[in-house]
């Protein structure tokens, strides 16, 4: 962690100050190329996303080592109180960089179903496909509703230096894909069940990855050697979404003592698959739809085979919604 963070530290530092001296000659630049090719100026827009990202980098780091220097925890003050600050930094940096996103992008977010969020705690499961999606059970959770949510993230996210720091302070999860840990992996995921508070929830995405044609064809030859035949055939129905991997979310499951489970459907991200999509202007202008379902505890099955067949249902509503929402065109 700490060599990790003695690169990525000072990478920020170099690339945001470099950025902010070259950013008059970017912007013109960037407004140039847009001249040339025509369109809603998407390589400006981009260009300006990317200093409020880096700008917010800056600022959330400076913040998390005002929250630790002023907190005394290192030297044995309560924790309660950092923790709680460190999710409102969390929530504020994620706020910014999505209202941030809908204003230079020009989106606009329409939720439906934000009356079955509360009560909590929850368990929260999320489609995934894109990075901006991550951002939003933070705002529409815990900005929109006060939930501190637990994650399990990918451990790629930890070369963003506001992720790893603050994402370590908090009871979060990251994971390594094909690292050979997962019972260890499962284990750890298991236990962010534990102990969850009226305000507290836990947030998975069980796809593990962003959805792409392809990975949906790679995600299928997979199973058919590694699944049973009716869960096959239920990903095989599946176009919109990938299969959910089941481990995770089994194993929340496994330790979930009546908390229930909140489904999140999103649409909209998925031209912002891609740099190559972000400065083609396929963002620009476009409609998220956000859609939260809520399944009480007493309609989840006990069995774990019954429960694997139960989130492949769930996975099969989010593709039915997607494709009433957003049909494909041909």
């Amino acid at each position: 962690m700490w060599a990790r963070r003695a690169l990525t530290l000072p990478v920020l530092l170099l690339i945001a100050s470099s950025w902010l001296v070259l950013l008059p000659v970017t912007l013109a630049a960037a407004a140039v190329a847009d001249l040339v090719r025509g369109g809603p100026w998407p390589v400006l827009r981009c260009a300006a996303y990317l200093t409020l990202y880096l700008v917010s980098e800056v600022v959330g780091v400076l913040g998390a080592f005002a929250l630790w220097l002023g907190s005394g925890v290192w030297a044995g003050a309560a924790r309660a109180p950092y923790l709680r600050r460190n999710t409102a930094l969390q929530a504020a940096w994620a706020t910014v960089l999505y209202r941030g996103a809908e204003r230079l992008f020009a989106l606009r977010t329409v939720v439906e179903g934000d009356d079955a969020i509360l009560p909590g705690p929850i368990l929260v499961f999320i489609r995934h496909v894109s990075q901006a999606d991550t951002l939003l059970p933070v705002v529409y959770l815990t900005r929109r509703h006060g939930f501190a949510l637990r994650f399990v993230l990918k451990s790629e996210l930890l070369w963003d230096p506001c992720l790893d720091i603050v994402g370590h302070r908090l009871p979060n999860v990251f994971v390594q894909r094909g690292s050979g840990e997962g019972p260890r992996e499962i284990a750890a995921v298991r236990r962010l069940m534990d102990d969850l508070g009226p305000r507290d929830g836990v947030v998975i995405y069980p796809e593990g990855t962003r959805f792409t044609p392809g990975k949906r064809l790679r995600a299928l030859a997979k199973l058919a050697a590694h699944t049973t035949p009716d869960l096959l055939a239920r990903a095989t129905r599946l176009t919109r979404v990938l299969p959910p991997h089941v481990g995770g979310p089994l194993g929340l499951l496994e330790n979930n003592h009546g908390t229930d489970v909140i489904l999140c459907a999103h649409t909209g991200f998925e031209a912002a698959g891609s740099p190559a999509d972000l400065l083609g202007g396929a963002l620009v202008g476009r409609t998220v739809r956000v859609r939260f379902w809520r399944i009480p505890h007493a309609e989840i099955p006990t069995s774990p085979e019954a429960r694997a067949t139960w989130l492949y249902a769930q996975w099969q509503r989010i593709d039915d919604w997607l494709n009433e929402v957003y049909p494909l065109s041909g």
